[in-house]
């Protein structure tokens, strides 16, 4: 049966490709992003992939424009099932060369976004008891990384957010779900249009995901809401790991290799969009799409997103295996015999 999902931040990037996925299943999907060129665009893919689209003009950074594209999303679409947090923008640059004023809208989008959205969402969500919330979080909500503070400092905000909340559902018997999808370095448009003072163009960390990687992965925590958490990618699995163990040496190695690791040959140029205080489709005309610069080398699969929603499986079969290998060892060693 169709859903109703909004999905924030759909103009481009995970969001474009997230609201292409919900589409080619026949939802309804309420579009929410600033960009009127990107969200014409997203509106024409979710109607030639067989959704339905509502394009709602929306800044995430207010609350008030959240809330009434909610009740607009309600009005036109249905009741809403699935609220998707996935908006936006950032600032590349070390820690002393970002102004207050950019700080705090990087906040305001990349955090209170996701908190306002969660707050329209609830608004219509609770009295039903029923629908899903996907907060789009990243490997760097536990690990933060050099030339990032902004983003790393509001991914991390997101993640207490989301624990927090998450517990409070629970406490009070909820069937409104919440959990979140931390994802790895994916090819998306924001490294053509991000606010920065780098002497060379942004990249993102290797190794670099297509932003269809991030797309399934949400898709499927909507549909299976009750994980806190889903890990996409391999490299944000190695990484989430080795911070929990060496963050200490993480560190080190991040001041060694994060400031060339994420700059490419190209210089940055005056004339590059920045979408940081306006969309930069705006400024160009121009619709981004979901993919940015670095399809060449972007990885369309990868393991670790399969491995992370059969954990329960493959935890049986380590047990099984486990459970097979102790009885054939202590028939060996009744019969005599010592195992191999």
């Amino acid at each position: 049966m169709p859903q109703v999902v909004v999905v924030t931040g759909a103009s481009a990037g995970v969001g474009r490709a997230v609201a292409r996925s919900f589409a080619r299943r026949g939802d309804r999907i309420g579009l929410l992003a600033r960009g009127a060129e990107g969200l014409s665009a997203a509106a024409e893919d979710v109607r030639r992939d067989g959704g339905t689209p509502l394009a709602v003009p929306t800044d995430v950074a207010d609350a008030g424009q959240l809330a009434d594209a909610a009740e607009r999303v309600e009005r036109e679409l249905g009741p809403i099932d699935v609220w998707v947090n996935v908006a936006m923008t950032t600032v590349f640059a070390p820690f002393e060369r970002i102004e207050p004023e950019e700080y705090r809208r990087v906040t305001e989008v990349d955090y209170l976004g996701f908190v306002y959205g969660t707050m329209a969402a609830l608004r219509h969500m609770k009295p039903r008891d029923h629908g899903t919330i996907v907060h789009v979080g990243s490997a760097l909500a536990y690990r933060g990384i050099p030339l990032q503070s902004a983003y790393c400092g509001a991914k991390h905000a997101v993640q207490g957010f989301h624990e927090s909340l998450r517990c409070e559902l629970l406490h009070e018997g909820s069937k409104v779900r919440v959990t979140m999808v931390q994802m790895p370095g994916l090819n998306t448009p924001q490294f053509s249009w991000v606010r920065s003072r780098l002497p060379r163009r942004a990249q993102p960390v290797p190794p670099i995901y297509q932003p269809e990687v991030a797309a399934r992965a949400v898709l499927h925590a909507a549909d299976h809401p009750r994980r806190r958490e889903y890990w996409v990618g391999s490299s944000t699995a190695v990484t989430l790991l080795l911070n929990a163990v060496v963050p200490g040496l993480l560190d080190r190695y991040l001041a060694r290799t994060g400031f060339a690791g994420q700059q490419t040959e190209q210089p940055q140029r005056d004339s590059d969009p920045e979408n940081l205080w306006q969309p930069a489709d705006g400024r160009s005309g121009h619709d981004f799409g979901a993919h940015g610069r670095f399809d060449d080398e972007a990885r369309s699969t990868d393991p670790q997103p399969w491995l992370s929603r059969h954990h329960g499986v493959l935890a049986t079969a380590a047990a099984t295996a486990a459970g097979v290998c102790g009885v054939v060892a202590a028939r060996q060693l009744r019969g005599g015999r010592h195992p191999a």
